[in-house]
């Protein structure tokens, strides 16, 4: 089951030994100044195996699960990364080391949320998580009970689609971006369509009116049902040459393990830092939308034949060219000689498989007629 929230919980782990010696472990916690809004954050620092430190980090007003983020350590400087909402921590660690101060950085204001090292009968509690739901049989079709959609606040940056239990929202997503995410398209298979389609912002929370956990599918084809009434949206579909990626089976073969996981439950695939995508219960398909909607810059075509979902993780460096669709900016390549290779050979490396720039036929989605969504 896939749960996310704003920005939050991810193990991960910090880099080298300890700050001016001192111990940092244990809870910290402290208020996340969202406009009129205080966000409580927790993070419980622990030692890792091997050596080293890694924290955990929840929002427990939203939830007591979330999105994975990853933490560098430089002197006094702690930073987190949560790279699925283009969101950045940077605080500096005091010096008794009892204190963060820092700003939460998603989009072009700095929200300050300072940190305090706190005891176990302080710390505030963590929710408990959510009872796993009973799946929603496989031939229901449902559609949105209630469905909020209002403008964003212009100065959020980054977007997210969010499932927390049976509660779906969006964060800063246009049309274009619902329309990708219910279809299954990169943004290059949408013809046609009026300019506020990309321009306009929308934050969307739903809750569907079967019982029971929906599937990836379904979740999908009820924002395919809720863009039709309340954004009026009609379209026909075509075939068009572009520009795709196909990934392919390199020549030595796959190297890829067999998922154990539920064969009708959620896939995984929720990125731990730019270039770093632990993939759980996926099949090709969901690895190749994965790879169009987030990392690449054009349409990703399945062309491995391979049937199944499969665990496995991926590691390379970024370039320039890549992260577009999270809106994030690629820091410059490291120039460390140990940093991973570039993305078309981890993926032979790692992966036995080859990211082939070519052109094909795709399906593209063209806009007939769209119109800003109705009233809540």
């Amino acid at each position: 089951m896939k749960k996310s929230v704003l920005w939050i919980a991810a193990l991960a782990v910090l880099s080298g030994g300890a700050l001016f010696a001192q111990d940092i472990t244990g809870t910290w916690q402290g208020a996340l100044q969202a406009g009129k809004q205080e966000l409580r954050t927790v993070v419980k620092i622990s030692k890792a195996d091997g050596g080293g430190l890694k924290a955990v980090v929840y929002s427990i007003d939203q939830s007591g699960q979330g999105v994975a983020g990853t933490i560098t350590l430089q002197g006094s400087t702690v930073r987190i990364l949560v790279p699925s909402i283009s969101g950045t921590y940077e605080g500096k660690l005091s010096a008794d080391g009892t204190s963060i101060a820092g700003n939460w950085t998603q989009g072009a204001s700095p929200m300050p949320v300072n940190l305090k090292h706190v005891t176990d009968e302080t710390a505030w509690p963590i929710p408990e998580p959510p009872v796993r739901l009973k799946p929603m049989p496989a031939d229901a079709s449902p559609a949105f009970e209630v469905a909020t959609i209002k403008p964003s606040n212009p100065e959020t940056g980054g977007r997210g689609f969010l499932v927390r239990g049976r509660n779906f929202s969006t964060i800063n997503t246009s049309v274009s971006d619902l329309i990708t995410f219910a279809y299954g398209l990169h943004a290059r298979q949408i013809a046609g369509g009026p300019a506020w389609l990309e321009s306009e912002k929308y934050d969307l929370n739903a809750k569907p009116e079967s019982e029971g956990q929906p599937t990836d599918k379904q979740w999908k084809g009820m924002v395919q049902k809720l863009l039709a009434d309340r954004f009026k949206l009609t379209f026909h579909r075509d075939q068009k040459e572009l520009s795709v990626f196909a990934i392919v089976i390199a020549k030595n073969g796959p190297k890829l393990t067999a998922s154990a996981g539920d064969p009708n439950g959620l896939p995984a695939l929720f990125f731990r830092g730019l270039g770093v995508l632990p993939v759980r219960n996926a099949t090709m398909a969901d690895f190749a939308g994965v790879m169009q909607r987030a990392v690449l810059d054009r349409p990703v075509v399945d062309q491995t034949g391979l049937p199944g979902r499969f665990d496995f993780e991926l590691k390379w460096t970024p370039d320039e060219t890549q992260f577009g669709g999270l809106g994030v900016r690629v820091p410059a390549p490291s120039d460390d000689p140990a940093a991973p290779p570039d993305l078309f050979t981890a993926m032979q490396e790692q992966l036995g498989l080859k990211l082939q720039p070519t052109k094909a036929p795709v399906e593209v989605l063209v806009i007939d007629h769209v119109e800003k969504p109705s009233e809540n």
